[in-house]
């Protein structure tokens, strides 16, 4: 009997406990740190998702912003030298005599303190490389535009951003037909 006793208080003892600690606090409020223009500075890893017309392709890259500045080492061409040079065996070997296409992206930042955000304004330039082809080599100038601005989230401490191929010219002739070639990273965590 005093065993079957000692059992039961164990067991109302646990229970009162257990419902103790599930109970909440009130002071659980999310206190965001504020973000400053210098948090966009470092180094990240990111998806890009590249489409074109119905066509998509995503991979990781990498980049690095630092002060007004975003560098890409090695900037997607694939789907550039695709529209370009039609066919597959032919643009698959001048991909691989390119190597790493290096390409830096302006920016202006402000800070949305509202929304804990620093809003990135892009200010692209042209992107100018060579394609050897057939033993020729074809110049090649990309016009690159941003349409919206780019985000360097606090809540998560991620940069999200795009930008469109807008024209490409191929030794001085524009490519006609062009479908648009759209870069989107929607989501980029410092490495």
């Amino acid at each position: 009997m005093k065993k079957l006793t000692v059992l039961k208080s164990l067991i109302v003892g646990l229970t009162v406990f257990l419902g103790l600690s599930l109970t909440s606090c009130n002071d659980d409020r999310y206190e965001p740190t504020p973000v400053k223009l210098e948090d966009v500075n470092g180094n990240y890893k990111a998806r890009l998702v590249t489409s074109q017309g119905s066509k998509f392709n995503e991979k990781i890259i990498e980049f690095k912003a630092k002060d007004t500045i975003i560098t890409f080492k090695d900037f997607p061409v694939r789907e550039i030298v695709k529209t370009i040079i039609t066919d597959p065996v032919k643009a698959d070997t001048a991909l691989a005599h390119i190597g790493k296409v290096e390409y830096t992206l302006n920016y202006q930042s402000k800070i949305n303190s509202g929304q804990n955000v620093v809003e990135l304004s892009f200010e692209p330039k042209t992107l100018a490389f060579q394609i050897p082809v057939d033993g020729v080599v074809k110049n090649t100038v990309v016009k690159l535009v941003a349409k919206q601005k780019g985000f360097f989230i606090g809540y998560d401490w991620s940069l999200r951003f795009g930008l469109e191929a807008e024209k490409i010219t191929v030794d001085g002739l524009e490519l006609t037909p062009y479908q648009t070639i759209k870069y989107d990273v929607p989501i980029s965590v410092k490495n």
